[in-house]
């Protein structure tokens, strides 16, 4: 007696499934048990801690297609990539899939979650833990462990691994889920988990992911890519191979306006249910196009693409000066030879009203007609952040240490507040976020300079399993970003002194 909806379904891409192979399935079982044993474990959107789990049309649909059966009852499917954007509910619904093959799969089976790291792998093992937890009947049936859980009943259990393919090997894997196929480096783990379900009967090794980058730091087409684009070849029939499938949400046109509702509602089935679509008209506004496109339609963005759109920077241009005295922070991105040292001061307001205004306080980079043992004059650079630190209240300032640990030291030694920032994808994704929002939004102003302008156009944004950060337009290119690199470490210095509790000098850098 349940409503029949079509919404959300089929996605984008979807391999065949014949209706007798649905029928014979475990879909409909796999449905029930997820509604009647697992419940909500986080408030979202979709419920409150503790509602059981409703299970939505669609989702009942993929059930179906992912346990499909062939005549000899084996599953049709020896391996299934599923694509969803963010915030689709997919750890909640892998978390009711792996529960119902623990407990209903066959005796001795091992279940796995797999994922890069172990924090990602045990998103979805601790969401299980947790519905095993709140279900006293499941609670009563397993035993609960660190890593695992165990079913003593049938001898099966369920265990959490992050991709230390040489530790996987020896293991006899019934059913297998990898979350967040696209951040896995290589194909190592996929290959190891595929090779060692060779010894079970019925196994399954399903991968839920968003869409990444084409290829890898290598140059190579990504895992996740040539997963993907294998079954779209079997989805439109162009490879005959009925052991894959593949189900894909995303925009019908990949060029379509990242903007339009219309688009966001094709490639998010859970839009205006499971996600929120105020949330979509937020995120837009102030994600890079990059990876919006990525993370919240589902599509294949190159390794580099444009970062500001035209005239974004502009729009933030002020040519006010910083006044003498003013709380700063300034950041400092060194280089020796063949390439450009930037140092960008950045006012820390008082007032939580006014906006961080960022302006260059020095710029050294190789002359045209100089040959190519040109080199920073180091000595200039130390002093012009000494000139710096005499003008203005400087409350740190922000270095990559990468060759300048000698200047760091130097300039630490003397009393000045230096602060480590290595641009690592760590540090540097969120402060490329943040920064690209400011722009975005027009919450910051800088003061015009040609030469931080210029840095700022010749950035792109390059994305991988890491995030999205700052890079040249290509390599070789005699194009320079410093300035720009030390435009986003600035603000995200000052956001951090605008959010501080206290007032205390800071803490001079120990080397």
């Amino acid at each position: 007696g349940r409503t029949v909806s079509t919404k959300g379904w089929p996605p984008r891409y979807l391999t065949k499934v014949k209706p007798s192979a649905a029928k014979r399935g475990d879909g409909q079982f796999a449905s029930e048990f997820i509604e009647t044993y697992c419940r909500v474990v986080k408030d979202s959107v979709g419920g409150r801690v503790g509602d059981p789990i409703e299970l939505r049309p669609w989702q009942r649909n993929l059930l179906s297609w992912v346990n499909a059966r062939r005549p000899d009852g084996k599953k049709q499917f020896r391996q299934a990539l599923i694509g969803l954007p963010r915030k689709s509910g997919k750890s909640a619904l892998l978390s009711g899939l792996a529960l119902y093959e623990l407990v209903l799969g066959p005796e001795g089976g091992e279940v796995f979650t797999l994922a890069t790291s172990r924090d990602q792998a045990r998103i979805v093992f601790g969401t299980t833990k947790r519905m095993v937890e709140m279900d006293p009947e499941l609670n009563g049936m397993v035993r609960l462990f660190k890593d695992a859980i165990e079913l003593p009943g049938t001898g099966s259990v369920m265990r959490v691994m992050s991709a230390e393919a040489p530790q996987l090997e020896g293991l006899n894997p019934s059913y297998v889920i990898v979350d967040e196929v696209h951040a896995l480096p290589d194909r190592e783990l996929w290959d190891v988990m595929s090779l060692a379900t060779a010894a079970r009967t019925d196994p399954q090794m399903v991968g839920i992911t968003t869409a990444g980058t084409k290829f890898n730091r290598h140059g190579a087409e990504s895992l996740c890519y040539g997963l993907y684009n294998y079954g779209v070849r079997v989805a439109e029939g162009e490879i005959e191979d009925d052991s894959f499938g593949l189900a894909w949400w995303s925009p019908k046109k990949p060029e379509s306006d990242h903007r339009d509702p219309k688009v966001w509602a094709e490639a998010n089935p859970g839009l205006g249910d499971l996600q929120s679509k105020e949330d979509f008209e937020s995120a837009v506004l102030r994600t890079p196009e990059a990876e919006f496109r990525t993370k919240r339609l589902n599509l294949w963005v190159d390794a580099t693409t444009s970062w500001l759109p035209t005239g974004a920077w502009d729009a933030c241009a002020d040519d006010r000066a910083i006044p003498d005295g003013a709380r700063v922070v300034l950041a400092l991105d060194g280089s020796y030879n063949g390439d450009s040292t930037a140092l960008v001061v950045a006012e820390v307001p008082e007032d939580k009203d006014v906006f961080p205004h960022i302006g260059v306080a020095g710029a050294w980079e190789r002359p045209p007609e100089a040959d190519q043992h040109w080199t920073v004059d180091i000595l200039d650079v130390e002093e012009a952040v000494r000139d710096a630190a005499k003008r203005w209240n400087v409350l740190e300032i922000a270095c990559d240490p990468y060759r300048w640990a000698r200047s760091m030291q130097v300039l630490a030694d003397e009393g000045l507040p230096i602060v480590e920032f290595p641009q690592t994808a760590s540090r540097m994704s969120p402060a490329t976020s943040r920064f690209y929002e400011a722009v975005m939004n027009k919450s910051i102003t800088h003061d015009g300079d040609k030469r931080l302008a210029r840095h700022v156009s010749s950035a792109v944004l390059k994305v991988d399993n890491r995030g999205s950060r700052l890079a040249k337009e290509s390599r070789g290119t005699s194009r320079k970003i410093d300035l720009a690199v030390c435009a986003v470490m600035s603000l995200d210095r000052v956001e951090y002194w605008r959010n501080r509790k206290t007032k205390e000098t800071p803490r001079v850098f120990a080397f």
